[in-house]
């Protein structure tokens, strides 16, 4: 038979023969390694290479291990730890190693040498003898700000965060725990609080977070605002917990559910929400403990005895840190209510404040007081103050004039129209308070003329009611109204104030693409204005009490985008005064004045803050001679400073003489500014400021806030220039930066 000479069938005949062949003669292969060996051992030569070691004996079948065996040694290999196939290998096991210690020494989260670098904790230096002793499980180590957070702080932020750091973990009061965040508005209050949050949830000297957990309480409007600046600063690193809203089942699922939280990684550790779903909730909170708390808009916690006080004083915390940008420097109880909040026992009981430094402190300014008293009463408000300062700090906002836009603020005096004039001198006839003040009695009712005669300031319409009724005080009012007059559309010709807010509102559409906020205590005015901004088609949005707390932040958000069409934020103090931020209007109008000085304050302070990129007016409106300017003259003079930081009317004739209530219920018609007369200012000839104010010249220090007065000759606002002539009378001026402060 021919056969294929080809490679490949050649090659599978040889494989074929050969297994013929070992099948034909078989013998074990252990005779043939010996006989190999032999071999070699007689040669003396040996071809095996001395690096390989001689091959085991396999045998054809394996050993048979029982259960028992099997099992032990399985276990045996899954007992044995992780180990890097790497010789001698000694770096990190990678980010997230879950259950392996990190090799080596203690070390710092963040690197405190890198440029830049906010370290709050510095440990000991030790000598070299030292450093041998010490054990290294457990040698304090730095703390670092996260880089992310220290890049962005401004210098007198990073003081803030170090002064948080050491109240908080007692390094400056030993045994107390808590401080005041007493900045001005604008200053950066949250992102420094933000900053002390994210650095005690993460590290430590003793190389482990410092907390747990912590809770922010704020006013419900800024709930959202707290959660996204969180979101702001920290790009998703944490999730926070933000109570807003829901049924009460809901909301104590979820607190139930933060307080459960436990570990090193907790998913939510920080809590945000508003005072009152806290107060209603607060039973919840109690059950557990929390690394520390946040009080925003801390000032309502000046009074011991109401409610949310209470609820969040029995809160398990050691940790306290109250943010208020207007805190109570004058009344002595309340600032004890705020201090002993945040550190109990610093000023003792309230009794022992009471004696210790209250009593003293009134008799030593009494006016009748002794040398002694004065004495006496001067060194303990030296020794309240040292104590205080330990707790608090407060910058003002002059730090912002160095990255913000110059802020113009200008009192603005607007004579009142005929109609007013008239109604309010017929109010004044006829109103009982009046009477009863002639004499020599306060009743109850001088409170409600008060806030007619204010409400008659804004607009005639607001007290057109009563007239109709012919409530006390607008008796025959009526007749004093146009024929056909008619409340349902707005007449600004009729009010001083609204017609000088016309002016203010249509020159700065029609020269500018400035935004406006308008500020009123009342929402009658609010309602006034959506009038107004109808008749002129203004587009705008309001935000007052009635709002949902998610809708405010919405309409906040949508106003401050550079695209939306709105013009006009109309604002209600009460409502949204404290910690909005509105940077996308540069104009503000606060149409009345507040009793309270830290109100107008914090309205004021919606505009003028951090990303602001435009030059900030403020203007604030008084009708000439009328009770609106001796409200604003309660407020500037710094004597009655003390009297005057009232949160309700109802508290106003507690702090009023008699005198000076019979000279609330006066008109002076004469006169452009009753302010700017009663403080005689000597920088002015004919009410025109032609010298700056002499140094250390005491008539001016009444109105030493504000840089200089000027009539209509003195202006330099385009905007109130066109008002002038229909009803402004005086102005007084205000700018933010130092260098400005020469203009006329």
């Amino acid at each position: 038979q021919r056969r294929s000479l080809a490679p490949s069938q050649l090659a599978k005949r040889k494989v074929g023969d050969e297994e013929e062949e070992e099948e034909e003669g078989w013998h074990p292969p252990t005779t043939q390694k010996r006989q190999k060996a032999v071999s070699e051992t007689e040669s003396g030569e040996c071809y095996r290479s001395p690096f390989r070691k001689p091959l085991a004996q396999l045998t054809n079948r394996p050993h048979c291990l029982d259960s028992s065996q099997h099992e032990a040694f399985i276990r045996s290999i899954l007992s044995k730890p992780f180990k890097v196939p790497i010789p001698n290998y000694k770096g990190p096991l990678g980010l997230r190693a879950l259950g392996i210690k990190r090799a080596g020494p203690r070390s710092p989260l963040h690197d405190p040498f890198e440029e830049g670098a906010l370290v709050l904790y510095e440990p000991p230096v030790l000598s070299a003898h030292d450093q041998l002793k010490i054990d290294k499980e457990k040698a304090p180590v730095h703390v670092v700000v996260d880089p992310v957070l220290s890049r962005v702080l401004r210098p007198h932020q990073r003081e803030g965060v170090k002064f948080l750091w050491d109240c908080v973990t007692s390094r400056r009061i030993p045994g107390s725990h808590g401080c005041i965040m007493a900045d001005e508005m604008g200053l950066g209050k949250t992102l420094q609080c933000i900053t002390l949050m994210w650095t005690l949830l993460r590290q430590s000297p003793d190389c482990k977070p410092e907390i747990e957990k912590a809770v922010v309480v704020s006013p419900s409007s800024l709930v959202r605002n707290w959660y996204n600046e969180v979101e702001k600063w920290l790009g998703g690193r944490i999730q926070p917990l933000a109570i807003d809203g829901g049924s009460k089942e809901e909301i104590d699922r979820k607190l139930v559910g933060f307080m459960n939280q436990r570990g090193l990684r907790v998913p939510s550790p920080i809590l945000i929400i508003s005072y009152e779903t806290f107060r209603l909730h607060a039973e919840v909170l109690q059950k557990g403990s929390v690394g520390l708390v946040i009080c925003d808009e801390g000032h309502r916690l000046k009074n011991s005895e109401n409610q949310t006080y209470q609820a969040l004083n029995s809160l398990n915390t050691p940790r306290r840190v109250l943010i208020s940008g207007t805190p109570i420097q004058n009344d002595l109880l309340e600032y004890f209510s705020l201090v002993h909040f945040v550190n109990s026992g610093i000023l003792g009981t309230a009794q022992e404040f009471k004696r210790h430094f209250e009593m003293p402190i009134l008799k030593g300014r009494d006016a009748d007081a002794s040398e002694a008293e004065r004495h006496k009463g001067e060194e303990r408000l030296k020794e309240l103050i040292s104590i205080v300062n330990r707790c608090l700090i407060r910058r003002t906002s002059d730090i912002l004039s160095k990255y913000l836009p110059v802020k113009i603020e200008q009192v603005v005096c607007c004579r009142l129209t005929p109609l007013q004039t008239e109604l309010y001198k017929n109010f004044l006839k006829q109103a009982k308070p009046v009477e009863d003040l002639k004499e020599g009695k306060i009743s109850v009712s001088s409170l409600s003329s008060i806030t007619s005669l204010k409400k008659l300031c804004n607009h005639p319409a607001l007290i057109h009611d009563k007239c109709v009724e012919e409530e006390e005080g607008f008796m025959g009012a009526l007749d004093l109204f146009p024929a056909g007059y008619s409340t349902k559309s707005v007449e600004p010709q009729l009010s001083g104030k609204m017609l000088v807010l016309d002016y203010i509102l249509a020159v700065t559409k029609s020269t500018s693409n400035d935004k406006v906020v308008l500020v009123s205590n009342y929402t009658q005015t609010l309602d006034l204005f959506e009038k107004l901004c109808r008749s002129r088609r203004y587009l705008y949005v309001r935000l007052d009490g009635t709002m949902s707390i998610k809708k405010r932040a919405k309409i906040v958000e949508r106003f401050n985008s550079p695209s939306s069409p709105e013009f006009i934020f109309m604002l209600s103090s009460k409502a949204g005064g404290c910690g909005l931020n509105l940077i996308g209007a540069n104009r503000l109008v606060m149409f009345d004045p507040d009793w309270n000085p830290a109100n107008d304050e914090q309205a004021m302070a919606r505009v003028w803050r951090d990303g602001q990129k435009k030059m900030c007016y403020i203007y604030r409106l008084l009708s000439t001679g009328t009770i609106e300017e001796k409200i604003f003259q309660r407020q500037t003079h710094k004597k009655a400073l003390s009297s005057c930081v009232v949160d309700e009317e109802q508290d106003v004739e507690r702090h009023f003489s008699l005198g000076e209530l019979k000279e609330l219920f006066t008109l002076n018609e004469t006169t452009t500014s009753d302010t700017h007369d009663k403080i005689k200012c000597r920088r002015c000839v004919n009410g025109h400021q032609v010298r700056p104010p002499p140094e250390g010249s005491d008539c001016t220090s009444d109105l030493s806030q504000w840089n200089h007065c000027a009539d209509k000759r003195g202006l330099q606002d385009s905007v109130l220039k066109a008002a002038w002539d229909a009803a402004v009378t005086f102005t007084f001026h205000h700018h933010s930066h130092e260098e400005q402060r020469g203009i006329p």
